[in-house]
């Protein structure tokens, strides 16, 4: 080969590999769990801070490019991470498999302190002292709620100062202000859920509901999508909740005979 197209062959391939460093591309995939879709997982691209949520099933689309990192994040979910590769680029969709958190504590040992394990009898026998928190003390707003991250990020988005304030029209603009709010309605359900499960024995909801073990968590977020669960479950009326898991449960087994 003659030496001048020698030259520019490597030039060429050079420039090639470069370009592909440096252009976005459009990564698709799908975030699943036991062979089904995941939806709500926060899929950030910490290279080129740009993030996206995965729809109802799974599905996601970002923009990334050659050897960036890719944090996939998701409430019950261990989180991931991926450097985008050559591969990923050019496949047309890719699949993103997410592990179950379970979080798992130490086994609690009881008898060199004497206690028995049993609540009403050790409760006589262990000596405490008075705890002293805000609303024992009178301090001013002891009964305040403090507003989570979530929270405090969406207001930071929607005000500003100044004659004209700037922040909430960029932010509306840019499409922030809608993702920050898509973020605090996920964590405020998971919030209901967890408050739920807390209510009510994973045994109730095998005897009585007759929902597998296996199946509680999607039976709740199969309630999660129905509009009225969050006004029932506000309502911290347990025998209201239980009705109400009754009656989804019956909807929830019927889809389930006819899949």
């Amino acid at each position: 080969m003659p030496r001048n197209k020698k030259f520019f062959l490597i030039f060429f391939l050079v420039v090639i590999n470069a370009s592909a460093q440096s252009f976005f591309f459009r990564l698709e995939g799908k975030v699943t769990s036991i062979d089904k879709g995941v939806p709500d997982v926060h899929v950030m691209n910490t290279s080129a801070n740009r993030a996206t949520i995965t729809n109802a099933d799974g599905l996601f689309s970002i923009s990334a490019k050659l050897n960036d990192t890719i944090l996939f994040s998701a409430v019950q979910y261990k989180r991931k991470t991926m450097v985008v590769s050559r591969a990923m680029l050019e496949s047309s969709s890719i699949i993103v498999p997410l592990e179950e958190f379970i979080n798992e504590l130490d086994e609690v040992v009881v008898r060199p302190y004497n206690l028995s394990g049993d609540l009403s009898r050790d409760m006589n026998i262990l000596k405490t002292e008075k705890v002293y928190v805000a609303s024992t003390l009178g301090l001013p707003n002891a009964y305040v709620k403090p507003i989570s991250q979530a929270e405090r990020k969406l207001n930071e988005a929607t005000t500003g100062g100044g004659i004209v304030p700037l922040n909430p029209i960029m932010n509306a603009i840019s499409g922030r202000t809608k993702y920050l709010k898509r973020v605090l309605a996920t964590q405020e359900k998971y919030a209901r859920t967890i408050r739920v499960r807390e209510y009510y024995a994973d045994s109730l909801f095998v005897k009585y509901l007759k929902v597998p073990e296996n199946k509680i968590e999607d039976f709740m977020y199969f309630c999660e999508v129905d509009t009225t669960f969050s006004t029932v479950v506000d309502s911290r009326d347990k025998l209201k909740i239980w009705e109400y898991l009754k009656l989804r449960s019956t909807a929830y087994l019927k889809e389930a005979e006819e899949e």
